[in-house]
């Protein structure tokens, strides 16, 4: 699933924004959130993410095969996570999308949790595998394996508690690839359409910060800056990980990238794209029959998952 795409070759994807720079970048407002009076850690007890768990949820994804949209087995995928939400409230944005390939059915999946604070924070990552390697094998195991098998997750940590703050959704959104040749027009159809769907009925007004996760699966993890991001909220995300001793894993270098966050951007809102587009040396891997368990760790998913959830506690 080709959620994104370089806005300038890898090749010459300078790292000229360190990791020192996003600590430098992190504004002064947002540190009263993290610290006690202090200058400690507010919460002395980090969040709590299942990493086997998530894992597993990862080989039964890829166990269904390639899920390209309008396959069977991207059917049997989205039953596969309506079922794992029984007894959440979720929300469909289903539609048919006119591609260069024809018209497909596209399904954006929501779940809601609800907290005490007005405002949303919409936490999201696709389900959908390349659409153009279908008959290859390509399972897709890091791009659009991990983020669905982290929303999963998530939604663990989120089901049965009341939360202080925000509501959050969870939006499994579908779509992201293209179908033919990425464009403007053939990619991100899902979170394109919901976009457009929560201006008009005001949802977008109430969305505090849109938190993507992409491709967050790989061993060797170097989650990406991203320039397109709001530079505010990577700066929480990087305080987040630094918490949790993460930070190494954490923008060493900045590109821009093409996914499921920019619809939401060009809309204003706060958004922070998490994608480690690095797949394999010099990105190999990516979009090649080669994205497959084996190239996937626990710990990855664990750490992205565990920011995400500090992040979301900052917040």
């Amino acid at each position: 699933m080709l959620p994104i795409v370089l806005a300038i070759a890898l090749i010459g994807c300078a790292r000229e924004k360190p990791a020192e720079a996003a600590k430098q970048a992190t504004s002064t407002a947002l540190l009263p959130t993290a610290m006690d009076a202090a200058g400690t850690a507010a919460d002395p007890h980090p969040p709590s993410f299942n990493a086997d768990r998530a894992m597993q949820y990862v080989r039964e994804i890829v166990a269904f095969g390639p899920r390209p949209i309008g396959s069977s087995n991207h059917k049997k995928l989205e039953n596969y996570i309506v079922s794992h939400l029984k007894g959440d409230t979720v929300e469909d944005d289903a539609f048919t999308a006119d591609t260069p390939e024809g018209k497909f059915p596209v399904r954006n999946i929501v779940a809601k949790f609800p907290g005490s604070r007005d405002g949303i924070v919409v936490i999201a990552g696709h389900y959908d595998t390349n659409y153009p390697l279908r008959d290859t094998g390509y399972v897709g195991a890091n791009d659009g394996g991990s983020s669905t098998a982290v929303l999963l997750e998530l939604a663990n940590q989120l089901r049965g508690k009341k939360l202080e703050g925000y509501s959050v959704w969870l939006l499994w959104t579908d779509g992201e690839e293209a179908v033919k040749q990425w464009s403007p027009t053939d990619s991100l159809y899902g979170s394109r359409h919901l976009a457009e769907k929560w201006q008009k009925d005001g949802t977008v007004k109430q969305i505090k910060a849109f938190l993507l996760a992409d491709m967050i699966g790989d061993a060797d993890l170097n989650v990406d800056q991203d320039a397109a991001s709001t530079a505010t909220l990577e700066s929480l995300v990087y305080q987040a990980a630094t918490r949790l001793g993460y930070q190494s894993h954490f923008f060493a270098r900045t590109i821009s990238v093409e996914d499921d966050h920019l619809p939401f951007v060009k809309l204003g809102v706060p958004c922070a794209d998490l994608i480690d587009l690095d797949y394999g040396y010099g990105n190999v891997i990516h979009h090649t029959p080669q994205d497959t368990l084996d190239k996937l760790s626990p710990k990855s998913i664990e750490i992205v998952g565990s920011v995400i959830l500090e992040t979301l506690r900052l917040l």
